[in-house]
């Protein structure tokens, strides 16, 4: 399961009503702050969430609507947060920008803090033992543009009924059975795993994707998401300047997730040419469970199922 909640909904400027491009992507006791635009650190401080255990963001592209937020949030972390490492995920595009930004802020010694830059290409870039994070390629303008795949690995649930009539005690040995080791009993009897494990349960998959100019590129890496994430920057009776400036629009995101057979669509990225109202009216017309975000609205997303959890605006 993962908890989304949007920092920032607006396409290249802030509007009164939303800031600029960024999300914050929960995940057990990892978070994953994806893009940091002007403003993000005070979005962070309004969910309600803050800062704890925030040390990776995950960069779509360099323009500066994503990344600007950065310099305040490193300065607010290293002089008052006691933090000190930050890894930032990035194309080598967007990561030269980040380091020119970074001199700025570090500079003089004033601010002292570990930021490691980790330079990504297509595939998995982050591991643990429960999930998967892959970087894929994205058509937008300018190089190293990418959108990220968050994915629960697959399991087989323990049976505990067939472990109890086989008469494995609890404790280590069911734990090397999950593990996929087979036990002997003290009788003598050998347990093995398939005896007690279930048949392969898929596990829940998001995906986020930034600023996109096609989508056609984007179907494989977003099939089967149970939640997609994706700029909606214009309307249909805009789509050649949408083609011009390498945007999407209401549509075209919803056909995608027609295309890609994606549970929900959340549509982010809004111009202030646009309400919310307006998007999603193009986008249900093709694909209805669609949601336009506002900014710190809090989802929680798993197998098949999207939840609205709170909202903290006013706060």
């Amino acid at each position: 399961m993962f908890e989304i909640i949007f920092l920032g909904t607006s396409a290249s400027a802030p509007s009164v009503d939303r800031g600029v491009s960024a999300a914050l992507l929960l995940y057990r006791d990892q978070r994953f702050l994806i893009d940091c635009g002007e403003g993000t650190q005070r979005q962070l401080l309004r969910s309600g969430i803050g800062f704890r255990k925030l040390d990776k963001v995950l960069l779509t592209h360099g323009h500066l609507d994503h990344i600007l937020g950065l310099g305040g949030m490193v300065s607010t972390f290293a002089r008052w947060e006691s933090m000190d490492a930050l890894t930032i995920y990035g194309g080598q595009w967007a990561l030269q920008r980040v380091e020119d930004l970074m001199h700025v802020v570090l500079r003089g010694g004033e601010v002292d803090m570990d930021i490691a830059f980790a330079s990504i290409s297509p595939g998995p870039i982050w591991e643990s033992d429960s999930m998967v994070v892959t970087a894929f390629p994205v058509t937008h303008r300018g190089p190293g543009v990418y959108g990220f795949a968050f994915e629960e690995k697959s399991r087989r649930p323990f049976l505990a009924e067939e472990a109890e009539r086989l008469g494995v005690p609890n404790g280590p040995e069911r734990r090397l059975l999950v593990q996929g080791q087979p036990i002997t009993l003290a009788d003598g009897t050998v347990v093995h795993p398939e005896q007690v494990l279930g048949e392969e349960v898929r596990g829940t998959k998001f995906v986020h994707v930034g600023d996109a100019g096609r989508t056609d590129d984007l179907v494989a890496p977003c099939r089967d998401a149970d939640a997609l994430v994706i700029e909606a920057t214009y309307t249909s009776d805009e789509a050649e300047m949408a083609a011009r400036f390498g945007h999407l629009t209401a549509r075209q995101a919803a056909e995608l997730a027609v295309a890609a057979n994606v549970q929900h669509l959340f549509l982010v990225h809004i111009s202030r040419r646009h309400t919310g109202r307006e998007i999603l009216r193009e986008a249900r017309a093709v694909f209805a469970n669609t949601t336009v975000p506002r900014d710190l609205d809090h989802y929680r997303i798993s197998r098949g199922s999207v939840e609205k959890v709170r909202n903290t605006h006013g706060r």
